[in-house]
């Protein structure tokens, strides 16, 4: 029972004849945004979480907690880009 739409042209859908460097390099950029919304997130949190720890132990260091993993995942969010960029120049491929 297949349909017959006159004018369609398809879900014009990216990765139909994509090998999976490029799926990978169309997903990277979004992953770096998301990575550095989180760290912002996490960064936003423990600030806050530092500010209403009213000298509690417990809080405050789970305030530090949060802004410690914030500043590494950025770091190392930051790290593969670099790495990334170092092996476009390498081998003279384009990833991003």
């Amino acid at each position: 029972m297949a349909t017959n739409l006159p004018n369609y042209k398809g879900t014009h859908f990216r990765f139909t004849d994509s090998t999976v460097g490029d799926v990978i390099g169309v997903v990277l950029p979004y992953v770096y945004i998301m990575a550095g919304l989180s760290m912002f997130v996490m960064l936003i949190v423990g600030g806050i979480q530092l500010m209403t720890a009213a000298g509690d132990p417990a809080r405050t260091k789970a305030g530090y907690g949060k802004l410690t993993a914030g500043v590494i995942g950025f770091f190392l969010v930051f790290l593969s880009y670099v790495i990334v960029q170092v092996v476009e120049t390498m081998f003279g491929v384009k990833i991003l």
